[in-house]
């Protein structure tokens, strides 16, 4: 939701406002967008929790709606009256072509809305990142290149002050354009998912960050004719620096990544907020800035990441454990069937399922739902594990186990639940890999070492549904989960062994 907040409406809240002509603002305007904020606030609030998740939507969509019907109402071009008392608005656009361009933008959503599988959800929103800080891009360089339009001259140059915020948005929005597009690539399997580390990383990105900085300060002390090289510089090095800040992030790390760039294009928005003037865009993107910022914390703190090294691009990546994509050399394992599964299932008095992105790549959750209340009905309790990094962004798991209309009292974090696999009969891991992995525990060389994992060794029996041996995780590296005595691997189709497993139950 917090990725619609900005995409869509962006280019229509990116209207100049009242106050940037000298006229003082309509109260009833500010109140509109006084009013959109708290809503804004209330749908964070209700995306809290999964049970009021739903809510929490809704009210964002309200929001979003006053917001930019104020903004149009209010900034929409107008026939000249009374020029002492008429805002002729801009003359860049109509209202009809700015309805046609909503209603285009409406129709792409609502196909991708449909058509979207839940597999595709991370990459899908890595992409809208993407058009988020493009669009950030594309309204700072229009406000520079008719500033007069926005409000902005000083006598017959741009403020320093505008320009400022101006070379912020654009740098921002560039930054979560390129690396949202690393993000997108690593995300849909197009590019490794493995740490890219380049030479000099380092020295290279904190050069590139000090430069743009720089050129920032040089552009708003620019005169007039001397302002074009600059912002051209500043955009094109934006849109270099994010490339490498992403490119050495591996797989592992990835929904924080996400979190980290939806939090980049709230920022943008903000930054362009306070050069057109614009309230709902500062209030919103303020929101998404912050919440996207404190969700990454959140993440880093829960991988016993530092928040530092991610946002940095992997600032403490150790370049000897970056290659490891291969799988250790094969190692005897046992392998069993449904049957032998729904046995040992409905004779358990315990059973704490994993979740994973195979589950979501299977669409498994609705056969899993089946599954477990079948167990239920047996008598055996049943919970739902889930790690903060499961799948390949925040809360990606729960929204799949919502969909099937999983109780949100049997789904239970990792600090809240890893403490019951020593008592848990079957630890049943269906899709996950690598945050079952005990060598984030014991190998310092591996890719995910220091990220707490669910302790299923614990457990007495495993459970281990998986494609085949021939894969490794999305990090890259082996399970010795898979080997362990008390681990049986189901090798299958996750949504087409959970069937035969309710087959074998039933």
């Amino acid at each position: 939701m917090r990725r619609l907040l900005l995409a869509a409406p962006f280019a229509v809240l990116a209207a100049p406002a009242h106050a940037s002509t000298g006229e003082a603002v309509n109260p009833w305007v500010a109140l509109a967008y006084l009013v959109s904020g708290v809503f804004f606030i209330l749908a964070l609030r209700g995306l809290s929790s999964p049970a009021t998740s739903r809510t929490g939507n809704r009210f964002g969509m309200i929001g979003m709606l006053i917001a930019v019907v104020t903004t149009l109402v209010t900034h929409m071009p107008q026939k000249v009256g009374d020029v002492a008392n008429s805002y002729v608005g801009p003359d860049f656009a109509s209202l009809g072509e700015i309805l046609v361009a909503i209603a285009i933008g409406a129709i792409i959503g609502i196909t991708i809305a449909r058509r979207i599988a839940m597999t595709a959800m991370p990459e899908l929103v890595a992409a809208f990142h993407s058009l988020v800080g493009l669009a950030a891009v594309l309204v700072g360089w229009a406000a520079y290149l008719n500033p007069g339009a926005f409000g902005l001259l000083v006598g017959d140059s741009i403020g320093a002050v505008s320009k400022v915020e101006m070379g912020l948005g654009i740098a921002i929005g560039a930054i979560t354009f390129s690396g949202s597009v690393i993000a997108f690539a690593k995300l849909s399997g197009r590019m490794s998912g493995s740490p890219i580390l380049l030479p000099a990383r380092h020295v290279i990105n904190l050069g590139t960050l000090a430069a743009i900085i720089v050129l920032t300060a040089l552009f708003a002390m620019a005169g007039p004719s001397e302002t074009m090289p600059l912002i051209i510089a500043l955009t094109v090095l934006a849109f270099v620096i994010g490339f490498l800040l992403i490119i050495p992030i591996g797989g592992a790390d990835m929904p924080v990544v996400v979190s980290m760039l939806n939090s980049y294009s709230g920022w943008a928005a903000a930054a362009m907020g306070f050069t057109l003037g614009n309230t709902a865009m500062i209030i919103t993107g303020a929101l998404v800035g912050s919440s996207g910022a404190i969700l990454s914390y959140i993440m880093c703190r829960a991988m016993n990441r530092s928040f530092i090294s991610v946002i940095a691009g992997g600032f403490g990546a150790d370049d000897s454990g970056a290659g490891g994509g291969e799988a250790k050399e094969q190692r005897p394992y046992k392998q069993g069937s449904a049957a032998d599964a729904a046995f040992m299932l409905e004779q358990a008095e315990k059973v704490i399922i994993i979740p994973g992105y195979g589950m979501a790549v299977a669409q498994a959750q609705h056969a899993l739902r089946e599954m477990a209340d079948m167990l239920e009905e047996k008598g055996v309790e049943v919970k739902y594990a889930i790690h903060p990094v499961a799948g390949r962004m925040p809360g990606h798991m729960n929204v799949l186990l919502a969909e099937a209309q999983v109780p949100y009292e049997n789904v239970f974090e990792l600090e809240d639940i890893n403490s019951e696999f020593a008592q848990a009969d079957v630890a049943f891991i269906i899709g996950a890999n690598d945050v079952v992995n005990p060598a984030a525990k014991t190998d310092k060389s591996s890719p995910i070492y220091g990220m707490p994992v669910f302790d299923v060794d614990k457990a007495k029996q495993v459970f281990f549904i998986k494609r085949s041996m021939g894969g490794v995780g999305y990090a890259g590296v082996d399970n010795d989960v898979f080997y362990m005595d008390q681990t049986m691997m189901l090798l299958s189709d996750a949504k087409k062994m959970v069937e035969e497993i309710v087959k074998a139950l039933d």
